[in-house]
């Protein structure tokens, strides 16, 4: 009974450990770039100083905390090049690249930092451009590191590039606002006390130690 008692002990211990390590998962915060497939948002197989966009394209950036490229948040709301670009009569020569920039959540942005608001864009550039040219076109200032990785858009953040954080896993891009807002409820309040997972595991260690005492007096008797 008592090495049964402790192999259950043993188990839980590993699956709430587990579930911990889950709840703390480790991302990076950064600006990912994405193309607009139809209805859809895809991850871009190509940086923006390298990706030259055709007349007509929608491309998209975001802000957030994420684990990995299949994990990364998508840009939000609309994106329709007619209604991006509605104000931006053709030129000979020129293209015309719809732009969606998402500055992400509160829960996304570094600390002391408050996200813009979303906002959308037409460059129109010369015809081979790249993204990154029309991006600078109509959202400058835009920061760089010595990788020529995108750090900020329009000054955002104000520092910091790709950085590696801890913390509770941030919600799909595509999830009910209440949702999203919920989560962050969740993770504020974890902060104040023990954790859900922390308490189960001392009530399975505090009933399986008792079992095993009762077993052992047990069989003295």
């Amino acid at each position: 009974m008592i090495r049964r008692a402790l192999a259950l002990l043993c188990a839980a211990l590993v699956v709430l450990t587990g579930a911990a390590q889950a709840a703390q998962a480790t991302g990076y915060r950064y600006w990912s770039f994405w193309d607009r497939d139809g209805d859809t948002w895809t991850y871009a197989t190509q940086g923006p100083s390298t990706a030259r966009p055709s007349d007509g394209d929608v491309q998209g950036f975001r802000f957030a905390v994420s684990e990995d490229s299949k994990d990364a948040a998508r840009p939000r709301g609309a994106a329709v090049f007619q209604v991006i670009c509605a104000r931006t009569p053709a030129q000979d020569g020129k293209k015309r690249v719809a732009l969606v920039i998402d500055f992400g959540t509160t829960a996304d942005a570094p600390s002391g930092e408050t996200p813009p608001a979303r906002r959308t864009a037409c460059a129109r550039v010369a015809a081979d451009a790249t993204t990154a040219e029309a991006l600078a076109s109509v959202a400058k200032p835009l920061r760089y590191d010595t990788n020529a990785l995108l750090c900020a858009i329009t000054g955002y953040p104000e520092s910091g590039c790709g950085e590696q954080v801890s913390g509770p896993k941030e919600p799909k891009a595509d999830e009910p606002t209440a949702t999203r807002e919920t989560a962050a409820v969740k993770d504020d309040a974890s902060d104040g006390g023990p954790s859900l997972g922390l308490l189960a595991g001392v009530a399975v260690v505090a009933v399986l130690g008792a079992a095993a005492i009762w077993q052992a007096r047990r069989r003295r008797a």
